[in-house]
């Protein structure tokens, strides 16, 4: 029901065709746009809803006419199932599907039937079309692939975008889902990484990550220490800030990137873009070759997220916890618990 808790219910998944791969979930991730949509906290969530697109699991079934995957493949999921198509069947070739309006997301979306709503990962099966499916890389375990699927890709792709590495200082705004990927991907691009955290609560944490410095952003004498310090921030905090006192560690023609939605609008001063000729700008997740290029990132660097496995019983009190910030760092639903219910 809307806003109201999680609760069991059986749905069904349309019949596999000669292009789709059919999989059993084994694990989903809990990304806070989860808890944003089910509290219909951005407008436009659809009712009933299933959650879940940080998904991992194993192919049970292909149809005719697929080629890149067999039963018994490890596969991921992330957050859409479907976009505008080539007339070869592959994504749109300017490799941007996750921008493009005719993109569906894989829940609380419409199928391109118009009609048939998408449902998430908090499931025990998906059907998906073969061309938006990944390949899990051996290396990393599907418990572990299942974030990759939104927190990895979401802060690999501006890090690859504005060309975090070698050379670089990169700021991590936040150290929770998002964040402390944040910290482990750049650190394995080779740029030299700065946390900034409201406290210095998970300094340890964060070291122990690869970031080589770490302040409390409730620390006045931050700002005035790092002023002017950055190439690139990647702010990943969905709640109200300050995003002036931010740019203002930029160097010039830095950048800012927001990847974490606030639920209040933020306020935002021309000055310290101006002064120093820096930019704000947004990312969202990665097109399909960009999530499968930063799988094989992650397994080639062991970049794995750190993961709290829970049963879909405990989804609700891990909502509530993720909202205290009081999970290290990602909680994993493990999707055979459904069969408990």
């Amino acid at each position: 029901m809307p806003k109201g808790p999680l609760e069991p219910a059986v749905i069904e998944r349309r019949t596999p065709g000669p292009g789709d791969v059919e999989i059993d979930i084994k694990f989903c991730g809990i990304c806070h746009s989860d808890i944003h949509q089910v509290s219909d906290e951005w407008g436009g969530s659809r009712f009933p809803m299933v959650p879940g697109h940080e998904i991992a699991g194993v192919v049970r079934s292909v149809g005719a006419d697929v080629t890149q995957f067999k039963p018994g493949d490890h596969v991921g999921i992330g957050c859409f199932v479907d976009s505008i198509r080539s007339k070869g069947g592959a994504p749109n070739d300017r490799d941007i599907e996750q921008y493009l309006p005719q993109t569906v997301m894989t829940y609380n979306g419409v199928e391109h039937d118009g009609t048939t709503p998408t449902m998430g990962g908090y499931s025990e099966r998906i059907v998906v079309n073969e061309k938006f499916v990944m390949r899990v890389p051996a290396a990393i375990p599907l418990d572990a692939a299942a974030p990759l699927m939104c927190a990895g890709i979401t802060l690999y792709s501006p890090l690859r975008h504005w060309k975090a590495g070698p050379g670089t200082k990169v700021a991590i705004v936040g150290l929770g889902g998002l964040g402390h990927m944040g910290v482990k991907i750049a650190h394995a691009l080779g740029a030299h990484v700065t946390v900034l955290s409201q406290s210095l609560a998970k300094k340890d944490d964060g070291l122990r990550m690869g970031a080589d410095a770490f302040y409390a952003t409730s620390d006045p004498a931050t700002f005035e220490t790092l002023a002017n310090s950055f190439d690139l921030i990647i702010n990943t905090v969905s709640a109200k800030m300050d995003w002036d006192a931010l740019l203002a560690l930029l160097k010039v023609d830095g950048t800012m990137v927001i990847v974490g939605i606030p639920d209040e609008e933020v306020t935002l001063g021309a000055f310290a873009l101006v002064t120093g000729r820096r930019r704000l700008a947004g990312s969202m997740i990665g097109s399909i070759a960009e999530t499968q290029e930063m799988l094989d990132f992650c397994a080639e660097h062991n970049v794995l997220p750190e993961i709290e496995v829970i049963p879909i019983q405990s989804v609700n009190e891990a909502y509530t916890r993720v909202r205290k910030s009081d999970v290290r760092f990602r909680f994993v639903i493990d999707t055979a618990t459904l069969a408990t219910n």
